[in-house]
């Protein structure tokens, strides 16, 4: 029985009385040395304001020395059995504390400090609405993530060790459930305690994977699940798909570093590959759509509104002295894809609207003549030729292509320091044994630098607005159609201030479906 089950089946008022022993659930456990230890949640009845039945969970740790088994790790506040929704106040407790206590991101402009609390109606409203069984894997991911700090700061080390293989690693292994409510939930809490809550997610499944490499020589053969977690929506005439990964859960495509990322290596790359896991990909892709109603078919269109690429620093707060602090993974390529659901019969036609770059260069050619006129024996004429070429170069490319009846958004990062090279390709200085790392180095504080100051990138509209365009079926008028939407997403690291030749580059991808209306607005 998983965590939510239970405690939904506990004894109501009437069958549980104060008098009655706690009850308990084991959360985890583990005989070691002929002694069982285990994490346990403990339920106990007692008596709120006018005898109301009231219960109050613990969590607690049994067998670990030398921590005292009565000494509960946490304590919930109290939840009135007799309410409508008597286990809200859980659930919102567990949600506040793991927002309070999020990684906060280098450079971020939301402070813990300056969250509100969260409102209880949002949250009731999606306990109602959902099924018992996304409800319970929501709860027990809630739930497992307040456990982390719990268990790996606050208890002995093997309670942690217990938490992250007994406890995390099966919870996360259940993520592939959690795509609807977690969608619910990022929409009606809103952006700031989304990303507090994601930031705390990844932080977590970093460590789980930092445990993972460093336990490569001790016979640890435990299979990490590699959980994606992104949602899609639609919502005043946008598209929107947002993605969230720890960089060590994306998979690794190119790099020149061992079977381990933190074994066999120098102390000083070892401190540096340890900083660069500590990063996470946060991608925001917005396309706009509009419908027009036209004689005999239905005109569909869509423009790339907005990609926002940021690589979040977990775990440290801007004042904090930090090693490595400006080596940073950093987006080397998006590939974003929007069209008819595969198989669709009703689109006949997918009109692209950005050619293939043919570019033009301008060549300025001067001739200058230079004569003497005065009488002289012979002439003295001479001249001269001098010309010039003029070119643009970009650090993004952009191009548009067609897969089927989806559209393709292709943005890639080049090199502009001499190699005009695609940046994701590159494996350090070896190409071409330039110190400058073919012209990365202080990327982020160059006037020329192909990102913000804080190494995010923005795509907007104003640069890459050309729309791409579907004509539909007259007959599909008055539907709600399924567009999928989807991207492809790079992060390479290259040295930036240190000197150093590791480099990498790693990939993820998501994909989702959101929702087309055809509704045509008739106005009187």
């Amino acid at each position: 029985m998983d965590i939510w089950s239970w405690i939904c089946e506990l004894p109501n008022s009437l069958e549980w009385t104060e008098s009655d022993s706690p009850l308990m659930f084991e959360l985890a456990s583990e005989e070691k040395d002929n002694s069982v230890r285990s994490i346990h949640l403990k339920a106990d009845r007692t008596s709120g304001s006018d005898s109301e039945a009231v219960v109050t969970f613990t969590v607690c740790l049994q067998g670990f020395h030398p921590h005292n088994a009565h000494k509960p790790l946490w304590v919930s506040e109290k939840c009135h059995l007799s309410s409508q929704n008597p286990f809200l106040p859980l659930l919102l407790q567990l949600l506040q504390e793991i927002i309070s206590s999020s990684p906060t991101a280098h450079d971020s402009t939301c402070p813990r400090s300056q969250l509100q609390k969260l409102k209880p109606d949002p949250i009731a409203w999606i306990m109602d609405s959902h099924t018992p069984e996304s409800l319970s894997t929501f709860f027990n991911l809630v739930f497992t993530m307040r456990l982390f700090w719990l268990c790996a700061f606050q208890a002995p080390p093997e309670a942690g060790s217990l938490y992250f293989h007994s406890l995390l690693t099966p919870t996360l292994e259940t993520s592939s459930k959690l795509a609807s409510v977690l969608r619910t939930f990022f929409i009606t809490v809103g952006v700031d305690t989304e990303l507090c809550f994601m930031r705390t997610l990844g932080y977590i499944i970093t460590k789980l994977h930092m445990i993972k490499e460093l336990s490569v020589g001790l016979g640890l053969k435990t299979l990490l699940p590699s959980p994606r977690f992104s949602y899609a929506t639609e919502a005043h005439g946008l598209w929107i798909l947002k993605g969230y990964s720890p960089v060590m859960n994306m998979k690794l495509v190119r790099s020149n570093a061992q079977k381990s990322q933190f074994c066999g290596i120098d102390a000083k790359e070892s401190i540096l590959r340890y900083a660069l896991a500590h990063h996470q990909l946060e991608a925001h892709v917005q396309i706009e759509y509009t419908v027009g109603f036209c004689d005999g078919y239905i005109q569909v269109r869509a423009r790339l509104d907005n990609i926002r690429l940021q690589v979040a620093r977990l775990g440290f707060n801007q004042n904090d002295e930090v090693d490595f602090l400006e080596e940073k993974h950093f987006p080397s390529r998006v590939r974003v894809w929007v069209g008819p659901e595969i198989g669709a019969t009703y689109c006949g036609g997918l009109s692209l609207g950005r050619s293939t770059e043919n570019k033009e260069s301008e060549v300025e050619l001067q001739k200058v003549v230079k004569g003497n006129l005065e009488k002289s024996e012979g002439s003295n004429v001479t001249a001269s030729a001098r010309s010039s070429r003029k070119t643009r170069s970009r650090s993004w490319r952009m191009d548009q292509d067609a897969e089927g009846n989806a559209a393709i958004f292709d943005v890639v990062l080049h090199d502009n320091g001499g190699t005009g090279l695609e940046v994701g390709s590159l494996k350090g200085t070896s190409e071409t044994g330039d110190e400058r790392v073919h012209g990365l180095k202080g990327r982020y504080v160059r006037g020329n630098r192909a990102f913000t100051k804080s190494g995010s990138v923005i795509i907007a509209g104003d640069e890459y607005g050309e729309e791409v365009g579907w004509r539909l079926s007259k007959e599909m008028e008055g539907s709600v159609l399924k567009w999928r939407i989807g991207g492809e997403f790079w992060l390479s690291y290259l040295p930036n201030q240190t000197k150093g030749s590791y480099y990498e580059t790693r990939y993820i991808e998501w994909c989702d479906e959101v929702d087309l209306p055809l509704i045509h607005a008739k106005t009187s």
